[in-house]
């Protein structure tokens, strides 16, 4: 009963919020005559009148009949043809535009916003603009010239990054390409190298839950990465990078209009480090040697009323790190240096099709569906964790109005499949997850100045039982320069505990788990404010945002408790993160933008009863971001730099079992770079940690590294000093 009760209440919810519909309304949607998209930003008034408004992200607007002083709208667009409708007796009308072939194409330079004010989350673009601002040959260096995700090294040895938003791992925040779930589960260690930043459009950074419709486990928010859009994506894209430790990176992006319904890109990576650097003189290498080769091909086919998507990805990525003299495959006897090692092979896809009902723009059938092999062999000195995952995700999505576009709803169903197998030294773990589930979505807008966004979903866990997931997003515009938002959800996801925790394996500890370990649950609830302003007819934004995350359970990974284990139990107590952020944006002279932001974190665990800061966790950061372009982006030049203030970390001393928790420095860093266009090539020099700043003894114990008191995996800062780039990026459009 308590099974039907909650699907019941999955559909029930959207009942209890529906808001009646305004009589008084003229809702529409402006499309593409041929095509039938929807043409965003296009402009319906009533004739005779300025009384009008513009299209939303999806063609739809809406008008008060009250303005109206005839029966009449004009609707244009750039680039078509205006059209003069009669709406006499409707309260719905569907406009198709008829392009027009007079007019020449117009390269508009323009300041992009990059916090939306159209969407009812807290969301952040990062633009392509924002992108090329740094080097940018993975996901993790797409984040550097942001201030909500930070992207932080895990271990001094193997290389890996993860991000952070909220104050939590990244593991908590869901990553999706093209709004699909994706690098989840065993790919967690790695997965900010797996996608190359030619591949990237945009970033969508959303704080707090986020659509029920992309599944259940985001709790601190999501990632979503736009992937290049083989119809719009230039022919030729050439970027070739190099830096001052020897790493190269060579990237390649062909697409073609093979029809007219049928359009293709491929995408391709390689990059290589082959060069041993050891600028702290611990006898271990700064970075992983590594190899990593990448292709991805997409393909999208358009006819009418039916689009399709679908893509495949294939990559191999090795590395070998540890110490300077450590040889792949070193025979395991008491004189071996200390090594790591890594063989990573990845294949996945994925599928969208969605059909549009004729004559009904706002009603539309979706599939989804995407799966991934992800098999891996590691050595972590004398330790071997190898792993397997193999995932299948499918999702049916419907979506329409109830009377006219301010109320739409999303209803589907879904299923997810995951089976994993991990293996470290005589451990083993494996599990094979059967989630079926189904959910819906309720979206009211008043054309005015609210939206609500108010979702559920239930899903039956084959091990873990019924899963219900409610989520709630509002949007209030005081003004159209004045904004506020709300978000309330409920996360659950199943951890991954030692690919979550690898960099523990870059020490002596000892992985010991206390209990069986239970599903991670968590509230978040936050909102933020936003400002846009003009000053000395300049423009500008002011952000503010609070979050709070309370788990009712958390796989807990204690390395304070023990000094020579990492001991993984559930929560029994308290665990929960506040995080406060800041930021204002300002364009100070024509060209010349400033961007600053502070953040305030709190993030506190119980661990064996004691309830404490999480290690490695700075409460205080501060960030400027200083942009100057000159017109058409000839010269562009960026400066970046954050100081981050001390965190805690779980150092053990000796073999006393007593923790002695001290504190990290606080540090800054500087990043930048200067890049010059041309006509269709640009070259770009840049330096990242420009002061040179690296953490002092990242290695404890680098003397002895099977000893008892070595350990790799509290690094708190940069670990190789200041590195020098330079690249060329070529295109044809």
């Amino acid at each position: 009963m308590r099974t039907i009760s909650r699907i019941f209440g999955t559909f029930a919810l959207l009942i209890t919020i529906l808001i009646p519909a305004a009589a008084q309304q003229l809702t529409g949607t402006v499309v593409d005559q041929s095509s039938k998209t929807p043409l965003i930003g296009a402009n319906a008034v009533w004739k005779g009148t300025s009384k009008g408004t513009a299209t939303d992200a999806s063609g739809n607007f809406t008008l008060q009949l009250t303005d109206a002083i005839s029966p009449q709208i004009i609707v244009s667009y750039l680039g078509y043809k205006p059209d003069t409708i009669d709406i006499s007796g409707k309260t719905t009308v569907i406009v198709a535009l008829i392009p027009t072939s007079s007019i020449r194409e117009v390269v508009v330079e323009g300041q992009q916003t990059r916090y939306s004010a159209l969407t009812p989350t807290n969301s952040q673009i990062i633009t392509t603009r924002d992108l090329e601002k740094s080097a940018c040959c993975n996901l993790a260096e797409s984040f550097e010239t942001n201030a909500s995700v930070e992207v932080t090294t895990t271990d001094a040895v193997s290389g890996a990054k993860q991000i952070q938003m909220l104050g939590l791992d990244g593991s908590y925040t869901l990553l999706t390409t093209d709004n699909v779930p994706a690098l989840r589960g065993l790919s967690t260690p790695y997965r900010l190298n797996y996608l190359s930043g030619t591949y990237i459009e945009s970033i969508d950074i959303i704080k707090g839950m986020g659509s029920v419709l992309n599944g259940y486990e985001s709790i601190s928010g999501q990632v979503n990465v736009k992937l290049k859009d083989p119809e719009k994506s230039e022919r030729l894209y050439l970027n070739l990078y190099g830096n001052s430790l020897a790493k190269f990176d060579a990237n390649l992006n062909v697409s073609a209009q093979v029809s007219p319904k049928w359009s293709t890109l491929l995408m391709l990576h390689s990059d290589h480090l082959g060069n041993r650097v050891d600028r702290n003189k611990d006898g271990f290498m700064d970075l992983p040697l590594g190899t990593h080769h990448n292709v991805y091909n997409k393909w999208k086919y358009t006819n009418g009323d039916w689009v399709s998507e679908f893509g495949i990805n294939a990559l191999r990525e090795t590395k070998l790190g540890g110490q300077m003299d450590y040889e792949k495959g070193e025979a395991i006897g008491p004189e071996q240096n200390y090594g790591t090692e890594s063989e990573t092979d990845r294949l996945s896809f994925y599928n969208k099709t969605s059909y549009t009902f004729k004559g009904k723009p706002y009603q539309s059938l979706g599939f989804i569906s995407s799966g991934v092999h992800h098999k891996f062999n590691s050595l972590y000195g004398r330790r071997q964790y190898n792993g397997e995952q193999n995932t299948g995700d499918l999702r049916f999505i419907f979506q329409s109005i109830i009377g006219h576009t301010g109320h739409t709803y999303k209803v589907g169903a879904s299923f997810l499949y995951d089976d994993y197998t991990e293996r470290l030294e005589q451990t083993r773990l494996a599990r094979t997850e059967q989630v079926p589930g189904i959910f819906a979505e309720y979206i009211f807008n008043n054309a005015e100045n609210l939206t609500v966004v108010a979702g559920a979903r239930t899903d039956f866990h084959n091990l873990y039982g019924t899963v219900f997931t409610p989520r709630l997003n509002v949007k209030y515009d005081f003004t159209p320069n004045t904004i506020f938002r709300l978000a309330a959800g409920k996360g659950f996801r199943v951890a991954n505990p030692i690919s979550e925790n690898t960099a523990a394996l870059v020490s002596n500890r000892a992985f010991t788990f206390r209990e069986e370990l239970q599903p991670e649950k968590a509230w978040n609830l936050g909102g933020s404010f936003t400002q846009y302003f003009e000053l000395g007819g300049r423009p500008g934004a002011f952000i503010t945002d609070y979050y709070y995350t309370t788990f009712q359970n958390q796989v807990v990974a204690d390395m304070y408790s023990s000094a020579n284990q990492v001991e993984f139990y559930n929560l029994q107590g308290r665990s929960f993160s506040r995080s406060f952020q800041a930021e204002l944006q300002y364009e100070v002279l024509k060209g010349f933008d400033v961007k600053t932001a502070y953040k305030y974190y709190d993030v506190q665990t119980t661990y064996n009863g004691t309830l404490q800061q999480r290690p490695m966790i700075p409460q205080h950061r501060f960030f400027v971001n200083l942009g100057f372009a000159t017109p058409f982006d000839k010269w562009r030049a960026d400066l970046t730099t954050q100081y981050f203030g001390q965190m805690p970390l779980a150092y053990m001393e000796g073999h006393s079992g007593t923790a002695d928790v001290r504190q990290s420095d606080a540090f800054y860093t500087l990043n930048g770079q200067v890049s010059r266009a041309f006509k269709r090539w640009e070259v770009y020099l840049g330096g990242e940690n420009l002061l040179n700043f690296r953490q002092p003894d990242a290695i404890r114990g680098a003397d002895n590294p099977f000893g008892a008191n070595f350990d790799a995996s509290m690094v708190w800062g940069p670990i190789t000093g200041r590195v020098i780039y330079a690249g060329m990026r070529f295109k044809i459009e």
